[in-house]
């Protein structure tokens, strides 16, 4: 099983009705805005938040390899390797410190999950997997979902489609929706922001509307980065082109709460500094005119 970093119960925004959101860690991509960068690694990690540390120097005291110093800043490295042993966050009496990725068991997990099936059937919900990018752990991800099949679970996987053909295929016979992220038609801009070129990306796409797979598509919309004219207009075209509408365009305004998680990892948040921004009411609407001249709807 791949390691889990949050489960979101009661989740309304990841596909129909509530859900149970579960987050699979590690993800091909590095988008410069990602809002959950804790992600990234397939690796366990361990997080620090600084505004609950009290200064007490438990974590320090107890690290068997020496690996951190209170500071005037708070805690931090000293440059030994963490073995990530996790006594410092047992110690930490303020939970300051805490480990992003846990392994879950098959069944395990699956008694979680069950713990609200009677709030997913009634609100005609179900489950989705997002992360990360679950693709990225393709035999898992694929026994997570004919498990949660057997179990008449309605499936949803959020996904990048940053994948092999095959393993898109694989996933497609075993999920009821696919919640794709089209982030920039320009390959080389995708790549400066992503870490990865779209060509795969943009085949995927196109496949799983010949599969006449349900699926919506979410742009998380950025000025600076893809608000401009010239890439709504390819977005809104290409999408129209497919075999099969996506059942509907989510246009999620750009937001930079991954600020905030860079801090707890000791990285930094758009260290280049590429100006971005959360576009305006018209912005929005405007983006939201250009998809619908395309006969594509939008929310």
């Amino acid at each position: 099983m791949p390691l889990i970093f949050d489960i979101k119960r009661y989740a309304i925004h990841d596909g129909p009705g509530i859900r149970t959101t579960l987050f699979l860690k590690g993800c091909p991509l590095r988008c410069i805005w990602c809002h959950n960068p804790e992600s990234w690694s397939p690796l366990p990690q361990k997080l620090y938040k600084q505004s609950r540390c009290i200064g007490c120097s438990s974590c320090v005291a107890v690290c068997p390899n020496g690996a951190l110093a209170l500071t005037p800043d708070g805690i931090r490295p000293t440059g030994n390797p963490c073995i990530l042993c996790g006594t410092c966050i047992r110690e930490c009496p303020s939970k300051a410190l805490e480990m992003s990725g846990e392994q879950w068991g098959m069944e395990e997990l699956m008694a979680e999950v069950e713990k609200e099936r009677g709030v997913m059937e009634r609100s005609g919900g179900g489950v989705t997997l997002c992360g990360g990018e679950p693709l990225m752990h393709p035999s898992e991800t694929l026994a997570l979902l004919q498990e949660l099949g057997r179990r008449g679970f309605h499936r949803a996987v959020d996904t990048t489609l940053y994948a092999a053909e095959d393993v898109v295929r694989q996933t497609a016979t075993h999920c009821e929706l696919f919640l794709v992220d089209l982030k920039l038609m320009d390959s080389t801009l995708h790549a400066r922001y992503t870490g990865v070129p779209n060509e795969s990306i943009l085949e995927n796409i196109r496949l799983i509307a010949d599969l006449g797979a349900t699926f919506r598509i979410r742009i998380p919309l950025i000025v600076g980065i893809n608000a401009d004219d010239a890439n709504l207009e390819a977005s809104a075209r290409f999408l129209a082109s497919l075999p099969r509408l996506p059942e509907g365009v989510d246009l999620l305004p750009y937001h930079d709460i991954g600020k905030g998680k860079h801090a707890r990892m000791g990285t930094t948040y758009n260290p280049e500094g590429i100006p971005m921004a959360t576009p305006s009411d018209a912005e929005l609407q405007h983006a939201r005119t250009v998809f619908t001249a395309f006969g594509l709807p939008v929310s």
